[in-house]
């Protein structure tokens, strides 16, 4: 770990170099420092990144990704998931394999961000040795705020601001990386004028938004869902943190996020549930637009890629749509084809001329922005990738008899 340790203090203070938080053990004064510390073990300090959701799909890549940066992690996460969508959806395998494969670089916090209080001793526990804060816990399903309007909004909206305000009190030169959603534009994107091909929903040739929808996109004056309304005054309030009071944050439009840790299920998880249920022989329900509604799909990888590099350059209220762009996309009938191929099965559908509520018929979106402020970060996933991944990974589970 580079740093340097004060040997009256005892305390070792870790120094961003070239290969990110870690290398070689240095000697100080008359002691030589060894190459891993362990958060406050014996009488080091080592840097933490805090990530909340950490057992749901991004937060369990945030977790791993910045743990081989040589930080200590401090997770939150308490299941919320299965109360949202059941036992199937649940995430406690993912903290058990953490825990596991990580060992003391890893702190599990089995705690609610509604809950001011506990978030409040976990951020006065740490402090200043907090030097990321990656926020990806929150309600996101469309269908199910319709169900529970206060919690969807306490938890989307009420949690992040427990947070940032933390970040506030505590830590505040650490960077706060949000993991917003692209509902905050609403339905509109439905707008756009699309042409129907044989297998998708297609934007014109020739129209701005062609290589992918821009940040530009009004997110006023249309109709985004009790979820999507939740996600803008989570999206607003991570910006006004970082106008207002000068922090280091950034809201991530995510189009599809996607990647073989995710428990998926029907209300969330879309490329995930696609492959579960050729896997498993169930009925996938498909809502509106013919089947030919398309999604950007982007690894969970790509995703925690990203991250990083604003966390080695961060900015204040940035804000970056982040999706499989033109790199990785697909339509319901596209994936579906996919599906049978990589499994041999074929799939089994039901169709409602209903779309849900907030859906959006087409979205791809572009990262040009992100990749303008950093252009190091490249996409190594595309959706055919990313299924065969799902699949292998979850063969043994998803396969009857097996």
């Amino acid at each position: 770990m580079a740093g340097g340790l004060d040997c009256l203090s005892g305390v070792w203070t870790p120094t961003w170099g070239a290969s990110g938080w870690g290398g070689a053990g240095v000697t100080v004064c008359s002691q030589a420092v060894p190459t891993t510390v362990v958060h406050r073990r014996e009488f080091f300090v080592v840097s933490v990144a805090l990530v909340t959701g950490s057992a749901g799909l991004i937060g369990s890549e945030a977790v791993r990704h910045f743990a081989s940066l040589g930080l200590d992690v401090v997770g939150i996460d308490n299941d919320m998931r299965k109360r949202f969508f059941g036992a199937e959806a649940s995430t406690a395998w993912n903290v058990v394999r953490l825990t596991s494969d990580l060992g003391e670089s890893y702190t599990h916090h089995d705690v609610d961000i509604r809950d001011r209080e506990a978030l409040a001793g976990i951020f006065q526990r740490y402090g200043k040795d907090i030097a990321v804060v990656i926020h990806t816990a929150a309600q996101p399903s469309h269908d199910w705020a319709v169900r529970d309007p206060f919690t969807d909004f306490d938890v989307n909206a009420g949690g992040t601001l427990n947070l940032l305000q933390n970040v506030r009190e505590h830590c505040v030169d650490a960077p706060f990386i949000h993991c917003s959603t692209n509902k905050v534009y609403g339905d509109r994107p439905n707008s756009l004028p699309l042409q129907e091909l044989e297998t998708r929903w297609e934007i014109e040739p020739g129209h701005p938004y062609e290589n992918g929808i821009k940040e530009d996109m009004s997110i006023d004056a249309c109709l985004h869902s009790v979820f999507g309304a939740s996600k803008v005054a989570a999206d607003v309030m991570v910006q006004e943190y970082g106008r207002y009071f000068g922090m280091k944050t950034a809201c991530f439009r995510g189009g599809t996020l996607t990647g073989p840790a995710h428990s998926a299920t029907e209300l969330h998880g879309f490329l995930g549930y696609v492959m579960r249920c050729a896997m498993e022989r169930r009925t996938y329900k498909i809502f509106g637009y013919k089947g030919k509604m398309v999604r950007d799909a982007i690894h969970s990888h790509d995703v925690v890629a990203a991250f990083e590099a604003f966390f080695r350059a961060p900015r204040s209220a940035a804000v970056y749509n982040l999706g499989g762009g033109r790199h990785s996309n697909t339509s319901h009938l596209e994936v579906f084809a996919l599906a049978e191929r990589i499994t041999g099965n074929e799939m089994q559908t039901e169709y409602h001329e209903a779309n849900r509520v907030g859906d959006h018929q087409w979205w791809i979106g572009s990262n040009e922005r992100f990749q303008q402020d950093y252009p190091d970060w490249k996409q190594v996933y595309d959706v055919p990738m990313i299924c065969q991944e799902i699949y292998e990974a979850n063969v043994d589970k998803w396969t009857p008899g097996s």
